[in-house]
């Protein structure tokens, strides 16, 4: 198993898929340094149905490679991870992850830029994010529903307005693989990340899990029944415990 090792971040190689080790009172220091580079830092919050396609898609798969941290989301992988290497990874909360970058970047009046979401949404949102970030700079914002042709005009803005953070929910075409597709038109510098819902959890229209559900790892449990076709889930499941086995049994670290 290949490791990479810096100061403050550790990133190992679990069935193939990047995963980088960053404890949370480290994060402030990462996020800094990366910060400083002349480059683009793309950040990946990865489930374990992410990591799963990771290993089966091309395009996603480079995305995640080429990422400059991918942060674990799901119990299934930390556990995985310590079943395999007895390497304890940290998982985080997707919007306790936003959160705390956001209170990084509002302590040094660093910017973002907001897109994605209903035009609606992400008014409310920007609102709020606003009200709990006042030192933080919002240097644009663009709802996600917008129509093709317009999609150069809004790069040219990100580009101009050089967003220390550029925040992507859903809505844009492509979700992620959107960042993917034009990091090099929205320039070469600050960071990326996608989170489907944070505009509707930052508008107060969708609630996250509970810190207590999430620890437990049954956030999934909600999901399924916002959506029950999630149920189906399962079975890939299924399929990682087996690779975590076979890979125990047959692959040498």
């Amino acid at each position: 198993m290949a490791v990479e090792v810096t100061e403050k971040k550790q990133r190992v190689k679990f069935l193939n898929v990047p995963i980088d080790i960053i404890a949370p009172e480290d994060l402030g220091d990462v996020v800094y340094n990366m910060l400083k580079e002349d480059k683009e830092h793309n950040i990946v919050l990865l489930s374990l149905w992410d990591l799963l396609r990771a290993r089966r898609s091309g395009e996603y798969r480079s995305y995640i490679t080429r990422a400059s941290l991918v942060i674990p989301i799901s119990k299934s992988i930390t556990s995985g991870l310590k079943f395999l290497t007895g390497k304890k990874a940290y998982r985080y909360m997707p919007f306790d992850f936003i959160i705390s970058i956001l209170t990084i970047l509002e302590k040094r009046e660093f910017s973002t830029f907001l897109l994605g979401g209903k035009k609606k949404i992400l008014n409310i949102a920007e609102k709020n994010i606003r009200q709990t970030f006042p030192r933080l700079r919002i240097v644009g914002r663009c709802h996600g529903n917008f129509k093709r042709h317009e999609e150069a005009i809004i790069i040219k803005a990100i580009k101009k307005a050089s967003p220390s953070l550029l925040l992507v929910g859903k809505g844009v075409s492509g979700k992620e693989k959107w960042i993917a597709r034009n990091h090099v038109a929205i320039g070469q510098k600050g960071m990326r990340l996608w989170c489907s819902d944070i505009f509707d959890v930052f508008a107060e229209k969708k609630k996250h899990p509970s810190t207590r559900t999430f620890n437990a790892g049954l956030e999934w449990v909600g999901f399924c029944f916002q959506n029950p076709i999630r149920f189906f889930r399962v079975f890939p499941y299924i399929y990682y415990k087996f690779l975590l086995l076979a890979n125990k049994l047959f692959v040498k670290s």
